[in-house]
């Protein structure tokens, strides 16, 4: 593949962006690195919520609910309730069943990046979709007066706040994936989805290798800020953005990733770089599709 646009996703916003860049650049150059600090290993399975997340919605297949696959059945779930096991995470039984083969795979030495085009070939999506690493990292939060997993602070502490501590763990040690690197390296563009910026994009920013790559690409660099109309669609952003010290605006978003961006899609303009001011609603398909347009016009504007 040559010049890809690459799009770092975590999240709902960074998936929804990627189903629209998939129309915009077409499978043959969508490049997707997604965030696995969410991952976790549950009922015999390897979980691998943002990479998944990215994958059902190329395919078309993902849930009215917003994650997992359409029309899927808990017949499993319903199983293990039964047999006295406690289901905090719901898993349909085709999702469940994506786990457990990414977990047989990676028992036979399979890399994490080589299991997930497996997994994402087999739902018939073309486009890449690679991990960060296929070395282990794990957000762990610090709530509550205890260090959650990430998942079971999303799930089981409902994601209140206030957080008191972040950590991307295996993140010193782990390296970005060479397909990762190389996609970085050689993009025409590169969009930072509109995911929550402390917990979908930083663990990927934390990875070794990725932020000097980013830094060191002749591609331009954008972000697609998660804030609508001066507030955010997903409630979590907020403690975490307040963890972090960030303000909810256009500023907060680009001080985040200060000196990572060359550019900045939102609804609010800063002076702090340049700004495409645009509708940030992808409510539905042509939302989505106009939305990664405009943000890879705006970027290739940039070079």
């Amino acid at each position: 593949m040559s010049s890809p646009v690459v799009v770092l996703a975590g999240g709902s916003g960074g998936a929804k962006l990627a189903r629209g860049m998939l129309d915009v650049a077409g499978s043959d150059q969508l490049v997707v690195i997604a965030n696995t600090g969410d991952d976790l290993e549950i009922y015999g399975a390897y979980v691998s919520p943002d990479p998944d997340l990215v994958t059902f919605w190329l395919a078309d297949e993902i849930d009215a609910r917003g994650w997992g696959l359409s029309e899927d059945t808990f017949k499993v779930m319903d199983g293990l309730r039964q047999l006295g096991v406690e289901v905090w995470f719901n898993l349909g039984d085709r999702d469940l069943a994506l786990g457990i083969q990414r977990a047989r795979l990676l028992a036979t030495g399979t890399r994490l990046t080589d299991a997930q085009a497996a997994l994402t070939a087999a739902v018939g999506v073309d486009a890449s979709v690679l991990p960060m690493s296929d070395d282990p990292v794990r957000t762990r939060v610090l709530a509550h007066g205890r260090w959650w997993p990430f998942q079971e602070f999303m799930i089981k502490a409902r994601a209140e706040g206030p957080v008191d501590e972040l950590t991307f763990a295996g993140a010193p040690s782990a390296s970005a994936s060479p397909e990762a690197l190389e996609a970085i390296a050689t993009a025409q563009a590169i969009v930072m989805g509109p995911s929550n910026p402390v917990i979908s994009i930083a663990p990927i920013l934390a990875t070794g290798g990725i932020r000097d790559a980013l830094i060191q690409t002749p591609a331009p660099v954008v972000a697609v800020s998660p804030i609508v109309q001066g507030d955010v669609l997903k409630p979590a952003t907020l403690p975490f953005m307040e963890w972090a010290g960030y303000e909810l605006t256009a500023a907060g978003i680009a001080g985040f990733y200060d000196g990572l961006l060359d550019g900045l899609v939102s609804d609010e303009q800063t002076d702090a770089l340049p700004v495409l001011l645009t509708n940030m609603l992808m409510a539905d398909a042509d939302g989505r599709r106009r939305l990664a347009e405009q943000s890879l016009q705006f970027a290739l504007a940039l070079r």
